[in-house]
């Protein structure tokens, strides 16, 4: 091919392109792994040595102006884009890359997890189980009979329709949203004999009205300890070293008598509210105190209701609100604030 018309077809080539985009493809045109101008330069070792000599002078010309043309003319181009505000999309190469934008974990998911690597550092094996569930496992096998006031509508979420499932005698049951993570500890006694000590975290479902303390859907944490000497006393030195290592301080706590269908007997666990110090705010309802759990000795009817002998285990069982744990830990002092979404307040964590 002769260069000199070569060199004119790419020089009209060049000064036509509308765009960087196009003098790229230009540039592999001629100078690609195919271009016309590589094929030229690559058939030199077949020519004689004279032509060889001439024809690769020229060649290598015309490679070197097409290289500088071409740079040039992309010159021109942004020149010209920049004085008429043009916003065309262009790649630099060479400049450093920008840093991606890295979110976080919502403040529940890092209590939980927390409160997770606690008891599993105490021997705590981490047991989970389905958000609907059965009357037998959410209120029959944990001793609540069904004149029992948890089971009113007011406080439970039946599924829709009244939907139910086969048992073995049969007859049927309904189903509806856990209110607690105990079916868990159910669910995991019915495969496992004694001794054990589990933790159930999840999220649970109350048909409540919403407050500053209290949500229709909320994440609970519950622990299950089981062997033939455990008392009172192991679950009040382990639930002491899980809040000293969980909040970093010593926390006060207390017990009081309680009633709870599952445990015998059962005590509610409080602790100095952090918000306030002890002094009364929103957050722990003006008392200096905030209930964080419920607890106590297992029922032997619930044993009973897993396959175990009553009167051969005991064991403890607690429950624990994680929400609450973060209202405590990051002074929140509002729990729909970790519900809502609103980013300003989750950037904070």
């Amino acid at each position: 091919m002769d260069l000199n018309l070569l060199k004119e077809k790419a020089k009209k080539a060049i000064e036509s392109a509308p765009s960087r985009k196009e003098i790229d493809v230009i540039f592999r045109t001629y100078l690609g792994r195919k271009g016309e101008l590589t094929t030229i330069l690559r058939s030199l070792g077949t020519r004689s040595g004279e032509e060889r000599r001439r024809l690769g002078q020229e060649a290598n010309e015309l490679r070197t102006w097409f290289e500088e043309r071409c740079e040039a003319r992309k010159r021109e181009i942004q020149r010209a884009e920049t004085e008429r505000g043009g916003k065309e999309e262009w790649i630099d190469v060479t400049a450093p890359g920008k840093r991606i934008a890295v979110g976080h974990l919502h403040p529940l998911t890092q209590v939980q997890r927390t409160a997770r690597e606690i008891f599993q550092s105490m021997g705590f094996e981490v047991a989970e189980g389905p958000e609907i569930e059965s009357e037998w496992y959410n209120f029959d096998a944990l001793n609540i009979p069904p004149n029992h006031p948890a089971r009113d509508m007011w406080d439970t979420f039946w599924l829709k329709g009244n939907q139910k499932i086969p048992k073995e005698d049969g007859k049927v049951e309904r189903l509806l949203l856990r209110t607690h993570t105990s079916p868990v500890q159910i669910r995991y006694m019915e495969k496992h004999s004694p001794p054990l000590r589990i933790i159930a975290p999840g999220r649970i479902f109350r048909y409540e009205a919403t407050d500053a303390r209290h949500e229709i859907n909320f994440y609970q944490l519950e622990g299950l300890m089981v062997g033939k000497t455990v008392s009172a006393g192991n679950f009040k030195a382990i639930i002491q070293e899980f809040f000293g290592r969980f909040f970093g301080t010593l926390v006060k706590i207390r017990l009081r008598p309680s009633y709870f269908p599952f445990t015998e007997p059962s005590f509610e666990v409080d602790m100095t509210c952090l918000l306030c110090s002890g002094k009364g705010c929103s957050g722990c309802g003006n008392a200096g105190w905030i209930e964080i759990m419920g607890a106590g000795m297992v029922h032997q009817n619930v044993f009973g209701a897993v396959g175990y002998v009553p009167g051969e285990w005991q064991g403890f069982a607690f429950g624990m609100g994680l929400d609450r744990l973060a209202m405590m830990k990051y002074k929140i002092n509002d729990i729909r604030l970790l519900y809502n979404g609103d980013l300003r307040f989750l950037h904070q964590f």
